[in-house]
């Protein structure tokens, strides 16, 4: 048996043998990266290095670094999903290359941990238009004893890695499985199936190639390697586990979950028991960071906020106490302290501020409550449709499985199909946002003009107080940069209307106001008091954003989440459009 604790010190002890320098763990919050929100691999933290900056540990680097991904959020509970978990990785900055890196992995793998050659399965990139085969690193594996029916060639979305943004350093991997007998597909499958047969340990990147904004890849000057081995998988398949949640990290938490969850359905106990042994680690790395995330409702604090809440929900469902979130926090502590000595040292911080966060969720699902009882007045028969309990969940963060207690206690049902389109079409949208927030690294640009958006909004709020009521937007444009809003007015506006309207807005800004967006058809929104321009081009399930207090519109966003995080708002001009329609421009500063 191997925990986790040897698998580290085996893994830095070889490395430093072969003269790399052994470097700190990086803040789970990164410098140098702004495509994401989190660390997710070990390489974030060497970027400029990998570009071409001299490194002060040198050329040859290992770590075991600390890292968190959400994107799979919703699979964990399964037996290899985690969203934090710790990275084993060795790096080249321009030294050694792909014969140097199998080899070692090799070495690794079948002397120090001591896996039968036999039951290792390695992939190669195929190669394409933009690059060659690899039949470099297909060469090595054969010298080493890999058979050839257990080298495979795959394409660029398995063997393929970067670059993070549009451009940048990017080139093929070689990943290393370990074949689980009789299970899964027969003889034939390969790694590219997800039967189960192949489990991924390690993976080893090698830039070599440069993707320019044309989308051309020319080789780089400096060729480098980046290697990654996920620490929970690794241990739990040393040790024949059936889950990552049977290792050695978790055993003290798994069974205080054992000792207080009084739910018979193993399924749903087991389930839920690893999202919240999952979650709560999470939370504790990120609140004991030494960059010190806390919940709010934008960016790393949102994650942070979901994951909580999360846990919560969970924890009620198996019948716990909310307490014993915390319980699993100072557990937690205990077993990491002596290797990330910042939970120790934050260490009230995260119990103080998990504890808030706890009372918070629970006063959040007591607005939940009376919500429910508002939308049984309106409900149509005898069913809750999937749209109204999606709201639910994602305005007030109401657990869809207490919407169908509820509902089973006033003899109502609730439309689960209806709640899981609703459910995907938000998963998809959020992604496919997210893929756009962080584009080429572009975060900020893509944050301005949610902001401009929203200030947009309260633009025309503000108008409509002051001047009349029958003002309606006439058109809009919106840029990176600043904001052109037209709308219906007969006269000139004097400079002390303008400055009147800047101070409105700027007063709804200083209010810290929650934005929320729900979405419902075109007729629920009119009930609702929402307005909007150019109906016509609506479709019949419309978003509605309302700034409480201000304004409630039809409108595709994108927005900001809280009106405070859109700064100054500053008229730049007023002027004429055409006839009986007037032109703002404005900035945020």
């Amino acid at each position: 048996m191997i925990n986790s604790n040897t698998l580290r010190l085996k893994f830095l002890d070889f490395f430093r043998e072969r003269k790399h320098t052994i470097i700190k763990s990086s803040s789970l919050i990164p410098d140098n990266d702004p495509t994401v929100l989190f660390t997710t691999a070990g390489m974030h933290p060497l970027v400029p290095y990998l570009l071409g900056a001299k490194h002060p540990g040198g050329v040859r680097l290992a770590n075991v670094q600390k890292c968190v991904r959400t994107v799979d959020i919703e699979n964990v509970g399964d037996a290899t999903h985690c969203t934090f978990f710790e990275m084993l990785g060795n790096w080249s900055l321009g030294d050694y290359f792909k014969n140097e890196s199998i080899n070692w992995s090799y070495e690794f793998l079948t002397e120090v941990l001591q896996i039968d050659p036999k039951n290792l399965a390695v992939s190669v990139f195929e190669g394409d238009s933009d690059a060659p085969r690899d039949d470099i690193s297909a060469k090595v594996w054969s010298d080493l004893g890999i058979s050839k029916d257990r080298i495979f060639y795959l394409p660029k979305k398995n063997n393929w890695w970067g670059p993070a943004g549009a451009t940048g350093p990017c080139g093929p991997d070689t990943e290393i499985f370990v074949i689980r007998q009789n299970i899964g597909c027969d003889d034939n499958c390969s790694p590219a199936c997800d039967c189960g047969r192949y489990v991924e340990i390690w993976n080893n990147v090698f830039m070599e190639y440069n993707k320019d904004a044309n989308g051309n890849y020319e080789a780089l000057k400096q060729k480098n390697v980046d290697t990654g081995m996920g620490l929970e998988r690794t241990v739990s398949m040393l040790n024949g586990c059936t889950s990552v949640y049977e290792i050695d990290i978790f055993k003290d938490v798994m069974n205080l979950l054992r000792e207080n969850c009084s739910v018979q359905d193993e399924a749903i106990a087991i389930r839920g028991m690893r999202v919240i042994a999952d979650h709560i680690r999470t939370t504790v790395f990120l609140l004991g960071d030494e960059k010190g995330v806390t919940p709010s409702n934008t960016d790393q604090g949102y994650i942070l906020r979901r994951l909580i809440r999360r846990a919560l929900r969970f924890a009620r469902q198996l019948d716990m106490r909310s307490s014993i979130l915390t319980d699993i926090a100072k557990i937690y502590i205990d077993v990491y302290k002596d290797i990330y000595k910042e939970l120790y040292t934050n260490c009230e911080r995260v119990i103080v501020e998990l504890e808030k966060e706890v009372k918070r969720f629970e006063s959040t699902l007591q607005q939940g409550l009376k919500e429910f009882e508002k939308l049984l007045k309106y409900i149509q028969n005898s069913r809750i449709s999937g749209k109204a309990a999606f709201r639910l969940y994602d305005t007030f963060g109401f657990p869809i499985e207490m919407t169908q207690e509820l509902a089973s206690d006033n003899n109502v049902i609730v439309d689960m199909d209806g709640y899981e389109n609703a459910f995907k079409e938000h998963q998809i949208k959020s992604q496919a946002g997210a893929e756009q927030k962080f584009k080429g690294g572009l975060a900020d640009t893509g944050l301005q003009t949610a902001r401009l958006h929203t200030a947009t909004h309260l633009l025309l709020a503000s108008l409509k107080k002051l001047l009349s009521q029958d003002i309606s937007q006439k058109g809009s444009n919106i840029t990176a940069d600043r904001l052109r809003f037209d709308f219906n007015f007969s006269r000139p506006l004097s400079a002390i209307e303008l400055q009147e309207i800047e101070s409105m807005v700027n007063n709804a800004i200083d209010a810290n106001v929650n934005i929320t967006c729900e979405e419902m058809s075109l007729e629920d929104a009119k009930k609702v008091g929402a307005t909007g321009v150019f109906e016509s081009k609506y479709k019949e399930i419309v978003k509605v954003y309302t700034i409480p207090g201000y304004s409630k519109e039809i409108c595709g966003g994108p927005h900001a989440t809280n009106t405070k995080e859109l700064g100054r708002f500053k008229i730049l001009k007023e002027q004429s459009s055409s006839s009986g329609i007037r032109r703002i421009k404005a900035i945020l500063e």
